[in-house]
């Protein structure tokens, strides 16, 4: 029997705990099945976890809106004010749920808005620190190492570049672990980006390879034309020096 069918079953036997059982982590599927019980069964319990449900399949709808909208911001520059809002609806949505873990993910994504399309790292950094916190806290890798490579963005901005060095190697070193290749292609190519503004052209070269072989493999082609920028400054600053 097909988990479908045996969840059409639970739920026509009124077994409304067994089939959420089922459900997995489809937030929809799971307030229906709350709601149906609240209906037939005339339980409050069940319609306030219902409304905790739609509570994170909202914060998540906005959080994805919201990237959309970045993303778009990425390929052309122009910032769209609904980014933020949707973020910020995000951030107030996982709050009412209280998941901590989509609270932290709202909450770098409104530092992402702040960081990168309006430079402002003062206000973002405290967003990727909790996110960060959090991200360790609840055993999310990505999270964190999306959160502390932002960070790092900031130190770096601060001319703090030893510990913003060393943070964009956790951010790595945590993508890594959990073989999330375009993650360490990205981290790479950062860190042979500022190899190379640090003057350290050997450690740069060798980043870069790494980083252009692993978004290859990946699929991660948006990094290859920074790679090949990379590259080319590379070659223009050796032929100046003479190397």
């Amino acid at each position: 029997m097909t988990d479908r069918k045996r969840l059409a079953r639970l739920r026509g036997r009124g077994r409304w705990h067994e089939a959420l059982s089922l459900a997995g982590d489809d937030g929809l599927l799971r307030a229906d099945i709350l709601n149906e019980e609240a209906l037939f069964a005339g339980s409050a319990d069940a319609r306030a976890a219902a409304a905790v449900e739609l509570d994170r399949v909202e914060a998540r709808l906005e959080a994805e809106r919201g990237r959309i909208l970045h993303a778009q911001f990425l390929a052309e520059r122009v910032e769209d004010p609904r980014e933020l809002a949707h973020f910020e609806a995000s951030l107030d949505a996982a709050r009412r749920a209280g998941d901590p873990v989509l609270e932290a993910w709202a909450r770098f994504w409104i530092g992402i808005v702040h960081q990168v399309v309006r430079d402002d790292h003062r206000t973002a950094l405290p967003h990727f620190e909790a996110a960060h916190a959090a991200g360790q806290r609840h055993d999310e890798p990505v999270l964190a190492s999306y959160a502390i490579r932002h960070i790092a963005f900031a130190w770096q901005a601060d001319g703090r570049h030893e510990e913003a060095w060393r943070a964009f190697e956790e951010s790595v070193a945590l993508r890594r672990a959990e073989r999330f290749w375009p993650g360490v292609a990205a981290g790479l190519l950062t860190l042979a980006e500022v190899a190379h503004d640090r003057g350290d052209t050997r450690t740069a070269r060798r980043l870069l390879v790494r980083a252009r072989r692993t978004a290859e493999r990946c699929g991660a082609t948006r990094f290859l034309e920074r790679a090949d920028d990379l590259a080319q400054r590379m070659a223009v600053d050796s032929r100046a020096s003479g190397g």
